[in-house]
């Protein structure tokens, strides 16, 4: 015979106690009660859950096509030199239009976050995506495929600022770093995927039609995010997933409408200096990721003699990033979740080191994968621990938190353009101590944000520890 459950228990004791003193009403009325409230202590509502799942799922699709972006452009770039007639400098603007594209999409989250709302903007920011890809399909003459990358640039900002923000003021708190990991491990293997697409359209005639593919990758994403939150404003979606659990009492970050003035939303965000300590940590991390994941196929080409299978090392570097974020996590938070951004910086450093000096194709592409293990876990830790933290006033947090997105991706734009200036002057042989450097920007930009003095009774990372 099974064992009564414990508050069948509970139930047969008050009907026990009250009997003697209560009417047959009263003591099913206190049962029901009883029932009430031992079901929510028995777990969050299962609608809700598979609600916010499916939220995050949908949110994971939007990062999964950042990376397969970002990815793509490395195998194709030599592709594309040969095809415009142009050299490391030129093919480099590319990069340096996603770069202004960017900025755009920086500046304007905070105004399209109250214009538009969370759902618009993230369709908006997609559908832009397509326009770009759908443009660039008969590979069009330079200046339009320049164009278009500013496109992307401005429809990719857009997306990672609303998703970032999102996931970073979330409801709980206690989970947020594991799904801020998943959600850029998804990034990851968009990367991971989108290079064994790109290295076979770089040997092909036509190799602009792998822009059919992702533009039909960012047409049903966009038909996906409006399915999913219908265009609704974050606050709208957190209530309306709230609801689901009776009695809930939670309350969230409201998009509030720019305030006139001095204490305009911008003025106030600009205000915080760790905004931009966090911010150039972020731009010193992309930066650092797509120059080796864009640059690396190049440089193991021209110095390591790689053959064109060399392409897929960048989906070995992308890989490792999505290993380290999926897997890194509990490392993380043993070690500590602002000590290990320094472990991992100083391993990175070392696996770069070893490309630099080691002259081997097959150990070059091996220390890739690791230090892209490594470097992983960095982002979302300080996504997560940005918004998860009291650092923020309320009403500020998803400015903030987009802003840091949206402006760090700056990074992915800025330094593969200057890699390929460097490249272009003195040889893609110095892509290693450039990484290096890079590698060196960010411990120390994160530095300065933990030493920052503003409100120093409050820590900057929330976590188990304070070292």
């Amino acid at each position: 015979m099974a064992a009564p459950h414990a508050y069948d228990v509970e139930l047969a004791a008050i009907k026990d106690a009250a009997a003697p003193s209560l009417s047959k009403l009263d003591v099913e009325d206190a049962v029901e009660t009883t029932i009430s409230v031992v079901s929510t202590q028995r777990g969050p509502n299962t609608r809700r859950i598979r609600r916010e799942w499916y939220q995050f799922s949908t949110l994971c699709l939007c990062m999964w096509l950042g990376g397969w972006n970002d990815a793509s452009l490395g195998p194709l770039l030599a592709t594309i030199q040969e095809h415009y007639h142009i050299n490391y400098t030129v093919v480099s603007t590319l990069f340096l239009f996603k770069c202004v594209g960017y900025i755009v999409g920086s500046f304007s989250n905070l105004w399209l976050t109250d214009r538009l709302g969370f759902g618009k903007s993230l369709v908006l920011g997609a559908s832009l995506q397509a326009v770009a890809y759908a443009v660039q399909i008969p590979a069009p003459p330079f200046p339009v495929m320049m164009a278009m990358s500013w496109l992307t640039g401005l429809g990719m900002a857009i997306q990672h600022a609303q998703a970032n923000s999102f996931i970073a003021t979330g409801k709980e708190k206690e989970t947020t770093h594991a799904r801020m990991s998943m959600l850029h491990g998804f990034y990851g293997l968009g990367a991971v995927l989108s290079p064994f697409a790109a290295t076979p359209f770089s040997r092909e005639r036509h190799w602009s039609y792998i822009n059919i593919i992702s533009c039909g990758l960012s047409i049903a994403i966009a038909l996906e995010m409006w399915h999913v939150f219908k265009g609704r404003r974050q606050h709208e979606v957190l209530r309306d997933n709230d609801a689901l659990d009776q009695g809930s009492m939670a309350t969230h970050s409201e998009e509030e409408p720019l305030e006139a003035g001095t204490g305009g939303k911008y003025r106030q965000v600009f205000r915080i200096r760790v905004v931009h300590y966090l911010a150039f940590v972020i731009v010193f991390y992309t930066g650092l990721e797509i120059t080796i994941g864009g640059w690396i196929v190049t440089y193991l080409v021209d110095q390591r003699g790689g053959g064109a299978s060399t392409g897929y090392v960048s989906s070995g570097f992308y890989g490792g990033l999505m290993v380290g974020r999926m897997i890194l996590p509990p490392l993380s938070q043993k070690i500590g979740r602002r000590r290990v951004v320094f472990v991992y910086s100083a391993v990175a450093a070392a696996m770069d080191i070893v490309i630099w000096f080691v002259p081997s194709l097959i150990g070059d592409a091996v220390a890739a994968s690791f230090m892209g293990m490594v470097l992983g876990p960095i982002y979302p830790l300080i996504m997560s621990g940005a918004g998860s933290g009291p650092w923020f006033p309320p009403h500020l947090v998803v400015g903030a938190i987009g802003w840091i997105a949206g402006f760090g991706q700056v990074g992915s734009a800025t330094y593969p353009f200057i890699m390929g200036l460097l490249a272009n002057k003195f040889g893609i042989r110095v892509l290693p101590p450039v990484a290096l450097a890079m590698v060196a920007g960010i411990p120390a930009l994160f530095l300065l944000a933990l030493l920052d003095r503003q409100r120093p009774e409050q820590p900057l990372l929330s976590g188990v520890d304070s070292a």
